[in-house]
C-alpha cells in the first residue's frame, strides 16, 4: 500500500484507501481536506485549525466551558472550510464515509490487507 504525504500533523503511518476522499487512522476512515482549495486558503484554513485546537486546550486547561464551546465551534467551521466535514466535496457520488471503521466498509478487504503495523 502506498503511504500518504503527511499534512496538518498527520503522521506518516496513515494509509490511503482506494479513494482519495479519505484517509486511514486507527482503523477508521477520516474525511480528507479539500485537494481543490489553492494552498494559500488552504494554508490559512489549517493555521485557524491549529488556532482553534490551541484554544481548546488553553480553555479546558482553565476550567472554562464557554471558551472551550467557542473553541469547539471555530475547530468546526474550520474543519467545514476545509472540507473536512459538512457537505461533500467530491462529485463522483462516493459516499462520505467519514468515521466508519474501515472494517465496516466497502474497504474492508484493503484494510484487511494491510501489514499489521499500518492497519493501526
Amino acid at each position: 500500500m502506498n503511504r500518504i504525504t503527511p499534512r496538518y500533523g498527520q503522521p506518516p503511518c496513515r494509509q490511503s484507501p482506494p479513494i482519495s476522499a479519505t484517509s486511514s487512522s486507527g482503523g477508521r476512515l477520516w474525511r480528507a481536506a479539500n485537494p481543490h482549495l489553492d494552498e494559500a486558503r488552504r494554508a490559512d484554513l489549517v493555521a485557524q485549525l491549529m488556532q482553534a485546537r490551541r484554544a481548546v486546550k488553553t480553555a479546558r486547561a482553565a476550567a472554562d466551558p464557554d471558551a472551550e464551546d467557542a473553541a469547539h465551534r471555530a475547530v468546526d467551521v474550520a474543519k467545514i472550510a476545509l472540507g473536512e466535514r459538512g457537505p461533500v466535496w467530491w462529485q463522483d457520488g462516493a459516499p462520505d464515509l467519514n468515521r466508519t471503521m474501515a472494517r465496516n466498509s466497502p474497504y474492508a478487504d484493503w484494510f484487511a490487507a494491510l501489514p499489521p503495523d499500518d492497519a493501526g
